[in-house]
């Protein structure tokens, strides 16, 4: 995994070098931001409180405000902008950009989605992405494609580091039985409105019905929230699952993160069931626990690993099974269950530990960068 950046100023002053700089994170509370900030010398803002909601809910996160900012300019040093801003209308954030700037603070936006998952309109979204890369002191983003991307539409150079690890160091991996059918699972959760739910079901239930005509005894697993956003949608999928012959339907309240990681630790390989987006977690967490990921054609998600995961065009039954195969059939494959992906687990976490140290460290030289001179 890569690690690579525009040159970062590492020859910092004294002052900035050795004191703790305090970051205002949208949010602090999610644990992407609490591994990018785990470098000596960074601390962040604990989320504030938002009137009426639970204590863990952080959005629409409360520092995106100019009040609050103005309020709290000596409490910290920095604001970086991670998820959330879809919360707001076009507009606010430059006034949040302003704010921060007034207070003294450059603004570091990373930009995990150029477009959202959670939107099917990216036309606000769009707007604001101009917002922030206009007043943004220093961008940074997952993947060299994104960057790209950034720069060609945005005329803005990003420092590209990579994900972090979504599996606790310290997590043992679960135990689960191996098996002879090689389990092909894909998560549907609440289908959001970037989840393709009836046609990755359908392409899945195709490529099986290919995988099995080529003697390979494949099995589909199909996991679906019992609330769910868009009710045609599920019971089209429910449909489909009826008429699979070698598929299985399982619906379910929302997964905690342990129950998670165990339904992932029985797939013998995962297919993402995107229609847009740009980088994804879930496929961080796959690549954390050994199981491969086949990936939809859009966005980057190819590009966090290329060890590990396949790209297929979405809608293709046949390009989806040929990537299966070489997920499960292919001289680095594992099985769910079996002793070579206990230890792939061990051998990533290790990887994992040192990208995850550097890449904490290259956001702490950036912040250091950017407060370099600053006036105090």
């Amino acid at each position: 995994m890569a690690l690579h950046a525009r040159a970062i100023d590492l020859e910092n002053h004294q002052d900035v070098a050795s004191r703790i700089i305090t970051v205002a994170s949208a949010p602090a509370g999610h644990p992407y931001v609490a591994r990018v900030a785990a470098a000596p010398g960074v601390s962040v803002l604990p989320d504030p409180p938002i009137a009426g909601r639970p204590a863990d809910v952080w959005w629409p996160p409360a520092v995106l405000d100019p009040v609050w900012i103005d309020q709290h300019r000596h409490a910290a040093d920095l604001l970086h902008i991670h998820f959330g801003t879809e919360s707001f209308s076009p507009g606010h954030l430059t006034a949040v950009i302003d704010a921060a700037h007034a207070a003294g603070w450059p603004v570091v936006f990373t930009a995990h989605d150029l477009e959202h998952p959670q939107l099917g309109d990216q036309a606000a979204y769009a707007l604001q992405l101009d917002e922030l890369f206009q007043g943004a002191d220093a961008v940074v983003t997952l993947t060299d494609g994104a960057a790209a991307v950034i720069r060609e539409r945005w005329n803005r150079e990003a420092v590209v580091l990579p994900h972090p690890s979504v599996l606790p160091y310290d997590a043992v991996g679960p135990r689960v039985l191996a098996q002879n059918e090689i389990r092909v699972g894909v998560h549907l959760k609440d289908l959001r409105p970037n989840v393709d739910g009836p046609g990755t079901v359908r392409t899945l239930i195709g490529s099986v019905d290919r995988l099995r005509a080529a003697g390979v005894p494949a099995e589909a697993e199909v996991r679906l929230q019992h609330r769910v956003r868009d009710e045609r949608a599920r019971d089209a999928v429910r449909a489909l699952c009826a008429d699979g012959e070698h598929t299985t339907l399982i619906e379910h309240e929302r997964l905690s993160d342990a129950e998670l990681v165990i339904a992932l630790s029985r797939l013998d390989a995962y297919v993402l069931p995107y229609r847009h987006g740009t980088h994804s977690g879930w496929l961080e967490l796959c690549w954390d626990l050994g199981v491969p990921v086949a990936a939809p054609a859009v966005g980057f998600y190819a590009e966090q690993h290329a060890e590990g995961s396949a790209a297929y065009p979405p809608g293709d039954s046949s390009a989806l099974a040929d990537a299966l195969h070489a997920l499960v059939a292919g001289p680095q494959a594992t099985r769910a269950g079996s002793v070579e992906r206990r230890e792939l687990i061990t051998v990533r976490r290790g990887i994992r530990q040192e990208t995850d140290a550097r890449v904490a460290e290259a956001h702490a030289a950036l912040y250091r960068s950017l407060l370099d001179g600053r006036p105090r």
